[in-house]
């Protein structure tokens, strides 16, 4: 059900496209008013702008609804994930309390001879 709503979604994507770069912007109704063959269009006189913007409208409204379709898939597979390598709040309280419980390691002191350490030290 998820890999369809993506597909459809997909393709309302480059409907939402191709529609919009079909429509012609508001430069272009000047040719129009000087009667530059207005009769002789499939849509009437008054273009193409009623039909294309109703069906761009419509494909907008389905692509937001599987917009929200994705979604909703995303967060059931997140909240279905239990175990993704995350330890729980109790693995990480144990693990700090092992910790406290470790004897420390001594840290030898600096003032020993020179020979003891393979760290060179400026003198």
């Amino acid at each position: 059900m998820e890999t369809l709503v993506l597909i459809v979604h997909v393709l309302l994507a480059a409907a939402i496209i191709g529609l919009v770069l079909l429509q012609q912007g508001k430069g272009a109704e000047a040719g129009a008013s000087f009667g530059a063959g207005a009769s002789q269009t499939v849509f009437g006189s008054t273009g193409n702008s009623g039909f294309m913007v109703k069906i761009t409208a419509l494909v907008a409204a389905v692509l937001f609804a599987t917009s929200f379709a994705l979604a909703y898939f995303a967060k059931e597979r997140a909240s279905n994930v239990n175990d993704a390598g995350i330890p729980s709040m109790q693995v990480i309280e144990s693990a700090a309390e092992r910790a406290e419980e470790l004897p420390a390691l001594e840290v030898p002191s600096s003032s020993g001879a020179a020979s003891s350490s393979d760290i060179p030290t400026a003198e």
